[in-house]
């Protein structure tokens, strides 16, 4: 599947009556409780004595994923073009690939 194909089959199931504004805040807020119900699931293995429920964990992505192409819906861009600039600042910041020293003595971005 294509990523833009995802935003725009996803967006078929946006609340109708959301603003604008609201589509973006929504988005938003959805991001942190979904990455929340993540970390979650992670505490709970490691500190709680639960197994890693690895299907749970992929449904809450899930949920990421639509609330960030929700995200590049309320900013009116492709969700392509979000992950594209994520890219470019990767390489940017990290030219020759990951490296220790370059992350601990990052400049201040945006």
């Amino acid at each position: 599947m294509k990523v833009n194909d995802y935003q725009k089959e996803a967006m078929t199931l946006l609340n109708p009556a959301l603003g604008e504004q609201d589509v973006l805040m929504n988005a938003l807020m959805g991001l942190c409780g979904e990455s929340g119900e993540a970390i979650d699931l992670m505490k709970k293995h490691l500190y709680q004595g639960h197994a890693l429920d690895r299907d749970k964990l992929i449904k809450e992505l899930g949920d990421i994923a639509w609330y960030l192409a929700e995200a590049a819906t309320g900013l009116k861009i492709d969700l392509s073009e979000v992950l594209q600039r994520n890219l470019d600042k990767l390489h940017a910041r990290y030219p020759q690939g990951f490296d220790t020293l370059r992350s601990q003595n990052r400049e201040q971005e945006g």
